[in-house]
């Protein structure tokens, strides 16, 4: 089905036939739909329920230019579109009866298709969240560095892998509510987790790191306890997940942080991170 250049589908095979060459010449910027994607085809696709499940690309002369997708009952993620692309997609997206609760993507794209949105239906649109997306350059180790050491997470860690994820996701103000029973459900269950413990074997802080896509490693979350704060617990967690990911033969590594938090990005910027752009989530009503 397309309009205006715009072509849908509802099975993401098919989408991807087309469009998995355009996201992956650009992971960085792409790596939230990369994530998602490869996602619908791992046992996490239950995260995103049963569907329907909506893809598009904007096709010219042939090629990909631009993506989207929403899954289920969640809102549009976008890769960058200019305002004239924008207004496009929510034309199209109207003449379908699509009407996404919210629009997920790099800043300006996100305000542009906000934009076009309120003009073709009405629809308020309100800053949930702006995120800084990063990525890495010379890994950098925290100096002073602080005592103790990595471990990687095992089995007998999932209370407190749970509990950390949980305390991380109210403090991001994400509205995931889980439990050791429901664990395998959440976006967090497919991560690897690394802890940073003091010399006497107490862990401090932790952060974890999703499946490797397109060649790029994805630090999420980065999580230390109120009481630990203002250590560099977090920095040396940070640099032995991104170390660890570039042994396993990652490419690059990249994560998000509060745009609005100076402490986090500071704390990334000094070991080795570089802002990409910014990202913003615009709810409608």
């Amino acid at each position: 089905m397309r309009a205006g250049g715009w072509h849908q589908d509802d099975d993401v095979d098919v989408f991807l036939g087309r469009a998995e060459g355009f996201l992956r010449a650009r992971p960085v910027w792409h790596i939230p739909q990369l994530t998602a994607l490869a996602r619908l085809r791992s046992p996490l696709a239950a995260l995103y329920g049963d569907g329907p499940h909506v893809f598009g690309r904007l096709e010219r002369a042939g090629e990909v230019r631009a993506t989207f997708h929403r899954l289920s009952s969640r809102g549009l993620a976008l890769t960058p579109l200019g305002a004239r692309e924008a207004d496009g997609l929510a034309a199209h997206l109207v003449t379908r009866g699509q009407a996404p609760p919210y629009v997920s993507a790099d800043q300006d794209t996100a305000l542009a298709f906000a934009d076009a949105w309120r003009r073709h239906t009405g629809a308020r649109a309100t800053l949930r969240v702006r995120l800084r997306l990063h990525r890495l350059g010379t890994l950098t180790p925290p100096e002073p560095f602080p005592a103790g050491r990595a471990r990687p997470a095992e089995d007998g860690d999932l209370q407190r892998v749970v509990r950390w994820c949980r305390e991380f996701a109210a403090d991001v103000g994400e509205s995931e509510a889980f439990t050791t029973a429901s664990w395998a459900r959440t976006r967090f269950a497919d991560k690897r987790y690394t802890f940073w413990e003091t010399p006497e074997g107490t862990p401090v802080s932790m952060a974890g790191r999703n499946p490797t896509v397109a060649g790029q490693a994805q630090v999420d979350p980065v999580y230390t306890p109120a009481g630990r704060r203002g250590h560099g617990y977090a920095a040396a967690v940070t640099v032995e997940v991104s170390r660890t990911a570039l042994a396993s033969g990652a490419r690059g590594v990249v994560l998000f942080a509060d745009a609005a938090n100076p402490t986090s990005n500071a704390l990334y910027r000094r070991v080795g991170f570089r802002p990409v752009t910014d990202w913003a989530v615009y709810d409608f009503t």
